[in-house]
C-alpha cells in the first residue's frame, strides 16, 4: 500500500511555506544571514519542534521565520519544498504564504513574493510540478493590518490566485475579516479560510456565509452540526484535511479516532495535506500512509482522496483534466 501511495499522482492544497522550513535549512540560512537563533544545532531545533497546542506551535513557527531575510532565502525555502513534491509525485500544489509574518519585521512584500514565485517557476520547468499561491491573512492581527497587506499585494496580483485566513483561530472569527475579504474578492482573489480546526461549527458557518469561501481549510468541527455538513455538500466545497497536524496539535488525540472516514461516508469532499510538514512529522505522502494505516483505507478511497485534490484545486480546466487523466490511468493499472 505504501508503494501505491508513493506513486499516486496527487495535489496538495493546504501547505504553509513557512511551515515547510526544515531545521537544517533554517540553521543554514541563519548562519548565512548572521542571525542569532536560540539553538546551537539542527538537533536542538528538531527537539524544539514538539507542541501540545496550536499556540505552542505558532510561537516557534514565527521565531523560525525571522531568519528569512532575502529573496534568495524565500527562493531556497520554496524550492526545497517543491523538490520534495516532485519526489512524492505531487503534481500540483497550492502554497499558502504569510506576508505579514515578514512585512511586520521590515521585509518588503516584493522580497517575499518574488523569491517564492521564482522558485515556483523553476520547479515547474525542472520538475513539472505546477503551483499556485494563496496569500494568507493572519487572524490574530487587525483587519486594518490585513488591508495594508491587500494593498501591498496589488502590484503582484498576477502571481497570487487566492487569499486565505490562518493563525490563532479562537477569538478571531471569520466575521472579523468580512470587509477585507470582500475587497480581496473584488481584486480577483479566490477566498479560502481556516475554519473549524480550533473554532467550532459557528466559525465554519461564518466562513461560508460572510467570507463566501470556495474551500474550507481543516473543517473538522463541521461535524458538530448536521445542517452545516449538508450545506457544505450542497455548495460542493472541499475540506483540506491535515491528519498529522491534527494529532500534533491535539485537535485529534489519535489518528485511529480521526473523523476522515466519517467525513467521506457523510458525502463530504476531503483532501489529504501536510499543513506544516517540517513541524508536524511528515510530508503529504506520510500523511497518506499514516491515515491509511490508522483507518485501514482502501486503494479506492486513496484514489478518491487524490481525485478530490485535483478536482477541488484552483487549476484551469485543461491542466486539471490532464492530471485527472493521469490519475485515472494510474489507478486502473494498479488497483
Amino acid at each position: 500500500m505504501n508503494n501505491f501511495i508513493e506513486n499516486l499522482p496527487k495535489a496538495e492544497l493546504h501547505l504553509h511555506i513557512e511551515g515547510s522550513f526544515e531545521p537544517s535549512l533554517m540553521f543554514k540560512i541563519a548562519k548565512r544571514n548572521n542571525i542569532e537563533i536560540p539553538f546551537k544545532s539542527v538537533q536542538e531545533i528538531e527537539d524544539a519542534y514538539k507542541f501540545s497546542c496550536l499556540q505552542d506551535f505558532l510561537d516557534i513557527y514565527y521565531q523560525g521565520a525571522n531568519v528569512l531575510q532575502t529573496e534568495q532565502d524565500f527562493y531556497d525555502l520554496t524550492y526545497s519544498y517543491l523538490q520534495k513534491c516532485a519526489a512524492q509525485n505531487v503534481r500540483h500544489t497550492e502554497i499558502m504564504f504569510d506576508p505579514q509574518t515578514h512585512t511586520d519585521r521590515g521585509i518588503l512584500f516584493e522580497t517575499v513574493i518574488n523569491g517564492i514565485s521564482k522558485a515556483c517557476n523553476a520547479a515547474k520547468e525542472n520538475f513539472g510540478v505546477t503551483s499556485l499561491l494563496i496569500m494568507s491573512y493572519l487572524r490574530h492581527l487587525s483587519e486594518d493590518d490585513c488591508f495594508k497587506t491587500l494593498e501591498q499585494s496589488i502590484p503582484f496580483k498576477d502571481k497570487i490566485t487566492a487569499v486565505g485566513l490562518d493563525s490563532s483561530e479562537k477569538g478571531n472569527p471569520p466575521s472579523k475579516f468580512a470587509k477585507v475579504f470582500e475587497a480581496s474578492v473584488k481584486e480577483g482573489y479566490i477566498p479560502v479560510a481556516h475554519a473549524g480546526e480550533e473554532g467550532n461549527a459557528d466559525y465554519v458557518w461564518e466562513a461560508l456565509d460572510i467570507l463566501k469561501i470556495k474551500r474550507i481549510d481543516h473543517g473538522n468541527n463541521s461535524l458538530q452540526d448536521a445542517k452545516l455538513v449538508q450545506e457544505i455538500i450542497k455548495r460542493d466545497l472541499a475540506l483540506t484535511v491535515c491528519p498529522l497536524s491534527n494529532t500534533a496539535l491535539q485537535v485529534v488525540k489519535d489518528l485511529k479516532e480521526h473523523p476522515l472516514k466519517k467525513m467521506l461516508n457523510l458525502g463530504l469532499k476531503v483532501t489529504i495535506n501536510s499543513d506544516d510538514p517540517a513541524f508536524f512529522g511528515g510530508q503529504v505522502n506520510e500523511n497518506y500512509k499514516q491515515i491509511q494505516q490508522a483507518l485501514d483505507l482502501s486503494k479506492e478511497t486513496l484514489y478518491q482522496l487524490a481525485k478530490n485534490s485535483f478536482t477541488y484545486s484552483f487549476l484551469d480546466a485543461e491542466t486539471k483534466n490532464k492530471y485527472l487523466a493521469e490519475l485515472e490511468t494510474y489507478y486502473q493499472n494498479n488497483k
